[in-house]
């Protein structure tokens, strides 16, 4: 999966990455579904233990522009573990008693803890995407924000975060598709919104935001991942996968069983 990954200090030019690109996995469409469901099983039993060792963290960010499928991949690639583990959190306008605060206080009190899976819908970036894109703040600020998100993640990792962000690549095109997809039936009415035709027309200010923020955040302890999203199916492969080799790699273990438990006798 490292193709998909952006090295710290690279360029990003979104439009140079493939939202079409299939070459990770040389699979068909039902071989995928069936690989996905092996995946999904791997991640199962290394949540199962994640939880009941206690000591590993794991904090997952999803973004993308609107109809790329952050809901989809959480349900796709989530399918199965245990929610008692597992929790997803979404970030939408802040409140009031937000505002009040600085822009990581809503933030880092959603973050996992220990035995913990978290999703985080959205994130901390709106702050130096949205926010950046409707001048909601003034550029002084929301610049100074890509070094405060790179000390707040590296804090998380230090204290045994383990940290994946994920950009869901759509373009424009796609992104029109899927919403005529929605205004043509009726059962995705529910997911149309207004609001997202004036975003829309805003594009080519998010992608440059975008450009920025993963080429200023994406670093050695929490990197991102451009995920080609034309094709849902290789979509959530590629992120179940991502995830299932981050996971292997923290050598998971059962705790030890306690001594007493030898003695006991069930009758």
């Amino acid at each position: 999966m490292e193709k998909y990954r952006v090295k710290p200090g690279n360029k990003v030019r979104i439009k140079d990455w493939d939202p079409d690109d299939r070459s990770a996995f040389d699979v068909t469409k039902e071989q995928a579904k069936t690989k996905l469901i092996a995946l999904n099983k791997k991640l199962e039993a290394l949540q199962e233990i994640l939880y009941a060792e206690h000591k590993h963290k794991v904090l997952i960010v999803i973004q993308a522009m609107d109809t790329a499928g952050k809901d989809s991949v959480i349900r796709s690639v989530f399918e199965g573990v245990n929610p008692q583990g597992v929790r997803v959190a979404s970030f939408k306008a802040p409140t009031p008693e937000e505002l009040d605060h600085d822009y990581l206080w809503r933030v880092h009190k959603e973050t996992p803890g220990k035995g913990q899976i978290v999703v985080f819908n959205r994130s901390h970036y709106e702050d130096v995407l949205v926010v950046r894109v409707h001048q909601l703040v003034p550029e002084d600020v929301w610049k100074n924000r890509y070094r405060q998100i790179n000390e707040f993640e590296r804090t998380l990792v230090q204290e045994g975060t383990t940290l994946l962000k994920f950009y869901l690549n759509i373009n424009l095109a796609d992104q029109k598709k899927r919403l005529q997809d929605r205004l043509d039936d009726e059962t995705k009415h529910w997911k149309f919104n207004v609001e997202d035709l004036k975003e829309r027309r805003l594009w080519k200010q998010y992608m440059k935001a975008y450009e920025d923020a993963m080429e200023k955040t994406s670093t050695p302890w929490a990197p991102w991942y451009i995920i080609p999203s034309r094709t849902k199916w290789y979509r959530n492969l590629v992120i179940a996968a991502t995830l299932v080799k981050a996971l292997s790699r923290l050598e998971l273990r059962y705790p030890p069983a306690a001594p007493e438990l030898k003695k006991i006798i069930i009758r």
